[in-house]
């Protein structure tokens, strides 16, 4: 008879314990003392958040915390001559009475995410009779948040660069907002959103020419014009049906107006995802919830730009065998994503970028306006993947005709520069075996790039960001930061001065006003100070290095410890696990509060996070080993650095490794189990993307590849699931649109087929991430306590 699973709706069960060796762990007072963690650390450090309120030439004022309910406020000379004052009326006067305002936004039409930054808070003004709901934008997906009054502010705890989209009570999408560095506010007026940079060079209507005097749109299927001045409108195409029709999002006009380019796109297979929502807020009886959501293999939009004159209505198609199967062809100052085109200053040219399904090749294509004939300018071809999702970035510069792009093809991320005519490699901006993260800003009058950067300074953390600008005609790079830690900075609005602000998990934040032309530090406004939460006997996190399985490459991870550690003892060790490999996770900031980590260590813990080899961050090599293998998540790193801290740390027990994690998390943790089960004996598996063939094309199709083959199947939780060893919590939102639920209940279904015992719990009603619910902690909590102290929680 099978040993069919405990599993768990909505309530507790009793689960069988495991042997283990018992200690005063555990127990009500070690949950009491986790759940006061935040109120422990709460209002504690000081001098650590500077908010700039900038003035004219550079100067600014700010209020800073300098302890429990005292402040001071703070007015910096753009010489960087401070002066203190006791009170807001005090700055005042010394401004004349006028004080600037804060960093306030609008909503913009489309979410312009940066690299993530430092917590923060985003203030939603909902200035509207609606109720608004807020939504995290991660590249196609959108997970909800929370909700704002009509007439009422709301502050979202978010990072800085994450972006945010805003809906109404109808569901319609009323814009995107993306959090500064270091917060801000957001107004929500009903006002139609900003246009973006490239809408707001086409002029108000997105289809009207650059002299005003067309009107491009889409009617039925087709493209058509009219003259804005009134007249008989035109067709310009023909060929278009339903479900390839032209695209009436995007007009790409010459900027003589006389030629547009528009995308014909056949539509994407329909796939659609079925759930049963059980206990609906709204009705007594469930109810059938239907997602549209592609999965790798399936056919998806091909679009195909299409080049018209205006003049002769006229279509001119373009020869495809350049461009034969697009995941996305974008223009040259886009995302990765979607499809545009740059046309040249002179209109006889346009631009964009063929990213072929796969990712292995990257193609720019210039087109000529006159014959419509496509050629291929430069291209980048990996064997693996090319990271177009997190590391993409072009420009075409007109004025020199050159276009900048990045790209790993010397085995980090640099900056080439390329005739934009002939295509050929003029300059590589940056080079060395560090990585340019991402590119902030182009200043096309002084031609210089505001580039994120990481690992240029020896025996630093690879993963520190550090800033940059560099020349695009010389190359001379001028470092803006220097300070060991992870930098944001902020620029004045004349761009002559800039903040910059730097942490680690070991240091709290520092901020110093510098100069931008050479990156002169003019003063140290604040330094963080830790004093009175160190007091409590908060601990912070303890960094520390090893090496990985190739025996060269460092691989970093952090510590986390209970507040009554006592190195005598023995722990059991529990990592916190994300390997998703479009980012690293290792917190590389200052904060007081670490959550989940510090919460579970409080119990009788030791908790490690750790960046192994597959994630990003590094150079291609290290990215690379993620590629048709995400099974891999970098384990064999991950256990060499723990056995090292163990030898620097006898405490560390282990024979007792716990593991937990969500998402592409909830993936790794089960992971663990099934291939790494001589190490690791615990594992909760959160609403886990536990075979890549059920989960979102975008996200799996960038490190898997396509087409679907054996690999995805090798790296399949479902598939591998009997060779489980240990003890197994799986948890799952019962209407998850984000990584399909059918996932871990198909994980559960081969676990009864290879009569393997595992715990489920279903949260009735729950979308993505509800193990982090307060039941899903607590249960998460319970489970390793019971599993790896061998005691009951709370001392039952």
């Amino acid at each position: 008879m099978k040993n069919y699973p405990t599993v768990i709706i909505g309530m507790v069960v009793l689960v069988l314990g495991v042997s283990g060796m018992a200690q005063a762990q555990g127990t009500k007072a070690d949950y009491e003392r986790a759940s006061k963690l935040g109120e422990l650390s709460r209002g504690k450090v000081f001098r650590a958040s500077v908010a700039p309120n900038w003035l004219e030439g550079g100067r600014l004022w700010y209020r800073v915390e300098t302890g429990a309910n005292a402040f001071e406020w703070v007015l910096a000379e753009a010489d960087g001559k401070l002066q203190r004052f006791p009170s807001e009326a005090a700055l005042k006067a010394a401004l004349g009475g006028k004080l600037g305002t804060e960093s306030v936004q609008r909503l913009t039409t489309r979410p312009q995410q940066g690299e993530a930054g430092e917590r923060v808070d985003l203030v939603f003004d909902n200035q509207t009779s609606s109720e608004l709901s807020l939504f995290w934008v991660s590249g196609s997906d959108r997970t909800p948040y929370g909700k704002v009054a009509p007439g009422k502010k709301y502050s979202q705890s978010t990072f800085g660069g994450h972006a945010w989209e805003v809906r109404d009570a109808s569901g319609k999408v009323l814009g995107y907002a993306t959090a500064p560095a270091l917060g801000g506010t957001v107004v929500v007026d009903g006002k139609r959103a900003a246009p973006t940079r490239r809408e707001a060079q086409r002029g108000g209507n997105p289809g009207a020419s650059p002299d005003g005097k067309w009107i491009a749109f889409v009617k039925g299927d087709n493209l058509w014009v009219r003259p804005s001045a009134g007249g008989e409108a035109a067709a310009l195409s023909t060929d278009g049906k339903p479900k390839d029709s032209y695209d009436g999002t995007g007009f790409f006009w010459s900027p003589d107006s006389t030629k547009v380019v528009a995308f014909r796109t056949e539509a994407a297979q329909e796939h659609k995802v079925y759930i049963v929502s059980s206990s609906p807020k709204e009705q007594v009886q469930p109810k059938l919830v239907t997602l549209d959501y592609l999965k790798p293999g399936d056919k998806i939009e091909h679009p195909r730009p299409v080049l018209f004159d205006v003049v002769n209505k006229k279509a001119m198609a373009l020869n495809e065998s350049l461009f034969p199967e697009p995941w996305s062809l974008p223009a040259l100052g886009d995302s990765g994503w979607g499809a545009g085109v740059t046309w040249s200053a002179d209109s006889s040219r346009f631009f964009f970028a063929y990213n072929q399904r796969g990712h292995q090749l990257m193609r720019v294509i210039s087109v000529d306006a006159a014959s419509g004939t496509p050629k291929t300018l430069f291209e980048d071809a990996t064997k693996t993947f090319i990271n177009y999702s997190g590391k993409f970035w072009a420009r075409y510069l007109a004025k020199s005709n050159e276009i900048v792009w990045t790209s790993e093809r010397d085995g980090w991320n640099h900056v080439f520069v390329h005739d934009a005519t002939n295509g050929k490699l003029k300059r590589q901006l940056t080079q060395g075996e560090w990585t340019v993260r991402g590119v902030e800003s182009f200043d096309e009058d002084k031609g210089e790039l505001l580039l994120r950067v990481a690992g240029r300074t020896p025996g630093e953390d690879p993963y520190h960001v550090h800033y940059a600008h560099v020349s695009v005609s010389s190359g001379t790079l001028t470092p803006l930061t220097d300070g060991d830690g992870t930098h944001r900075i902020a620029l004045s609005p004349d761009g002559t001065r800039y903040l910059d602000s730097y942490s680690r998990v070991d240091l709290p934040t520092i901020t110093e006003l510098h100069s931008t032309s050479d990156g002169k530090k003019l003063a140290t406004l604040e330094k963080g100070d830790a004093k009175a939460l160190l007091a409590t006997g908060w601990k912070q996190p303890e960094r520390f290095v090893a090496k990985g399985r190739d025996g060269q490459t460092d691989i970093y991870g952090v510590l986390w410890r209970p507040t009554n550690f006592d190195p005598a003892k023995k722990y059991p060790v529990i990592e916190q696990i994300y390997a998703g490999p479009q980012g690293f996770f290792v917190p590389k900031q200052w904060s007081s509060s670490y959550g989940n980590a510090q919460q579970i260590a409080e119990l009788g813990f030791l908790v490690v996070q750790i960046d192994g080899m597959g994630t990003d961050g590094r150079s291609k090599a290290f990215h690379d080993v993620c590629f048709k293998n995400l099974k891999d998540a970098g384990f064999p790193d991950r256990i060499l650095w723990m056995k090292a801290l163990a030898q620097k740390y006898p405490s560390l027990d282990l024979t007792r490794v716990g593991v937990y994690g969500g998402s592409a998390g909830g993936q790794n943790a089960l992971a663990a189990l099934l291939w790494h089960g001589d190490f690791y004996k615990a594992a909760v598996a959160d609403c886990g993307c536990h075979d890549n063939r059920m989960d979102k094309v975008w996200w799996n199709e960038q490190w898997m590849s396509y087409p679907v083959d054996k690999s995805y199947e090798e790296s399949s939780n479902v598939v591998n699931a009997h060779l489980l060893t240990g003890k197994l919590l799986l948890t799952v939102g019962e209407v998850d649109s984000n990584v399909d639920p059918a996932s871990t209940m198909q994980v559960a279904d081969a676990l009864i087929k290879a009569n393997k015992d595992y715990e489920l719990i279903v949260f009735p009603g729950a979308n993505h991430g509800a193990g982090e619910s307060l039941y899903g902690k607590r249960r998460r909590m319970d489970f390793f306590v019971k599993n790896l102290l061998g005691v009951e929680p709370r001392g039952k």
